[in-house]
């Protein structure tokens, strides 16, 4: 009886506890649809009904696509207005309205001695390995130090073309710094000298491909100049600067306002550079230029700190006596001032002026005439010119005059020396002068042979120089440019045509002159990137074509070499029958489709992904053995019937 009790007692518990468990279950039930229905509607009342709603328990969760990051918030705070909204979960997303802009890709090349640093953000398809590999190809096997980044975007336009330009541009310059970006290069460098700086902007402009921004700061130490020269020049043909020396950018700027004063019209230029023998050059050099121009016409030489001043014959004493006085009294200290009033020419017992001329005509032949001193004296300079200008090329015609000045050989030897910087000209030795005319293509050569004659001369000797400077003499200026070069080679091919052994990329005996008339022109076109193309015409398997038209173009590549030509810039490709110019269906047409091409190759990209990290990757397809040509092209000028009626060239 009392265990019935007990089970009654427990009995009654665990329906009580199945009844709660039940009700509570059936509670959350409630809970989680009421809270989810009510949400839902307030949701759909605001006309949001991208979102979807779930809840557990007491939490609520929204889900969906946002339009917007403000319609996510809205159906946050809609959901919180019906709920806590400490139970509002948000696994939201807002939909993308437009796409991500790609990064600026941009990098920051650095070479010195110390090796290579690289530093910037590329496109994650660019070729990197490609990249470090060129680097490390470069002269001395640079140490290279990779900073570089990648992200996950297309390259943009023209990325390809000036990383191609950067890296020409790293393997000319030992020392620099190059900023890259898609369509832009900027190079920082430092070059040997101002020629050698002259020369790289050329070849870096020349190579530039179209449409890439190309910023150029290459510096050039300054020059050592010693003496450190001036030459002012007033004369009847005007007022000039034979040389023009300053030691800083104000001191050229004091200079040339002197000049200026002193009756200078026009644009004159002053070499900046180091060797000044006194930080008060300029000063001196406005003194001396102040007192041409009271004179009214003169010359004056500086050298170093010795100053030369030839005033115009008929000159005042008078004048000439107080403005030489003014200007050796307002000298600094440093400097010697020697003045000549030009007296009236010495004549010889015979009547005539004794002179001395050497002409240097534009073939390079050199004749000597006038008057030396002795023997002794025109055997020596019939040494000394040949020395200069070949032993073959000099003409001695001069007689002998003991009454001649002390001191007339030297001159004579500095006046060839002089002669020499020239193309062509005329060297006049007088007495009272040293006088030298002609033309050159070197721009420099005008301030040059100021200082060799200031040099070589006594303080009391007066020189002229009138040189003209042309610039189809000048070497630099005359190279000709990439598409001159292409041009050339084509009015060659298109006169005559490279032919070669039936069946065989062996080139035929005839082309061997139009080879050589090639190579002459591309002896100027150093650096020049052309494509010797290889093409045919459609006979044959077209594998066989391609194979043969490679072999050809990679013979004419080597014939060139042979010739002891830079071919470095040259890549010989093969086309095949792929790029015909006339009608394969006549026996014209596949004649005129059989040829040799030379193409100028602008550095851009070929095709996308062609990148080794910049830098050309145009690969050469295999030449072809000549026994498998056999069903490709034979010679223009033989006919064979094979497969592919081999008749081609």
């Amino acid at each position: 009886m009392r265990l019935s009790s007990l089970f009654i007692v427990i009995s009654t518990f665990v329906a009580a506890a199945v009844l709660c468990l039940v009700a509570a279950m059936f509670s959350a039930d409630l809970i989680e649809d009421t809270s989810k229905r009510s949400v839902k509607r307030a949701l759909d009342e605001e006309n949001m009904l991208w979102t979807d709603v779930h809840a557990e328990g007491l939490q609520v969760f929204l889900t969906g696509v946002a339009p917007t990051e403000a319609d996510r918030f809205r159906a946050i705070s809609t959901a919180g207005g019906v709920v806590d909204a400490s139970r509002v979960i948000d696994n939201m997303q807002v939909e993308a309205i437009a796409n991500l802009a790609p990064p600026r890709f941009s990098v920051e090349i650095l070479r010195n001695e110390a090796g290579i640093q690289l530093i910037g953000l590329i496109p994650q398809s660019a070729d990197r390995d490609g990249l470090l590999t060129r680097l490390r190809k470069l002269d001395g096997s640079p140490r290279i130090t990779d900073f570089l980044e990648t992200a996950a975007y297309d390259p943009p336009e023209g990325w390809d073309a000036a990383t191609k330009f950067a890296l020409y541009a790293l393997d000319l310059l030992p020392r620099a710094k190059i900023s890259l970006e898609a369509q832009r290069v900027a190079v920082t460098a430092m070059s040997d000298s101002a020629k050698q700086r002259d020369a790289l902007e050329a070849k870096l402009r020349r190579k530039a491909p179209s449409g890439l921004a190309l910023t150029l700061d290459i510096s050039a130490p300054r020059p050592v100049i010693t003496p450190f020269t001036l030459r002012f020049v007033h004369d009847e043909t005007g007022v000039r600067f034979d040389a023009c020396s300053a030691d800083s950018e104000a001191a050229r700027d004091q200079i040339l306002a002197a000049a200026t004063a002193a009756g200078l019209d026009g644009e004159a230029t002053c070499t900046i550079g180091l060797g000044v023998p006194t930080p008060s050059w300029a000063e001196a050099v406005g003194i001396a230029l102040a007192g041409i121009g009271e004179l009214g016409g003169g010359t004056v030489t500086f050298s170093d700190a010795d100053i030369t001043l030839v005033a115009r014959t008929g000159t005042e004493q008078a004048l000439f006596d107080r403005v030489i006085g003014e200007m050796d009294s307002d000298l600094p200290d440093v400097f010697a001032l020697h003045s000549t009033l030009p007296q009236p020419e010495i004549v010889s017992e015979a009547g005539a002026i004794p002179d001395f001329t050497a002409t240097l005509s534009p073939e390079g032949l050199v004749q000597l005439r006038g008057r030396l001193r002795d023997e002794l004296s025109r055997d020596t300079t019939g040494n000394y010119a040949r020395a200069r200008f070949g032993s073959d090329a000099v003409h001695m015609a001069a007689r002998l005059d003991q009454g001649l000045p002390h001191g007339w050989a030297l001159r004579v030897m500095a006046g060839l020396d002089a002669l020499a910087q020239l193309h062509n000209g005329a060297l006049t030795i007088t007495p009272d002068s040293v006088t030298l005319r002609g033309t050159t293509g070197d721009p420099e050569a005008n301030a040059r042979v100021s200082q060799l004659l200031a040099d070589r001369l006594s303080q009391t000797d007066s020189f002229s120089i009138d040189v003209t400077y042309q610039e189809e003499l000048d070497p630099v200026a005359q190279l000709p440019t990439p598409e001159e070069c292409e041009l050339a080679v084509q009015e060659i091919l298109a006169d005559e045509k490279i032919t070669f052994e039936p069946g065989s990329g062996t080139l035929d005996e005839s082309a061997g002159p139009i080879i050589d008339r090639i190579a002459a022109v591309l002896t100027d076109c150093t650096g020049v990137r052309l494509e010797i193309q290889g093409h045919t015409d459609s006979q044959g398997r077209e594998e066989m074509n391609l194979a043969l038209s490679q072999t050809r173009a990679q013979s004419v590549l080597n014939a060139l070499h042979e010739r002891r030509l830079l071919t470095s810039s040259l890549e010989a490709v093969g086309y095949g029958e792929s790029q015909p110019v006339a009608d394969n269906d006549t026996e014209e047409g596949r004649e005129a489709n059989r040829r040799i091409a030379f193409v100028l190759v602008h550095p851009e990209p070929e095709e996308e992904g062609d990148t080794e990290g910049g830098a050309d990757t145009a690969t050469e397809p295999q030449a072809s053995e000549p026994g498998e040509d056999t069903a490709a092209e034979n010679d223009a000028t033989a006919a064979e019937p094979q497969e592919s009626t081999d008749d081609q060239n």
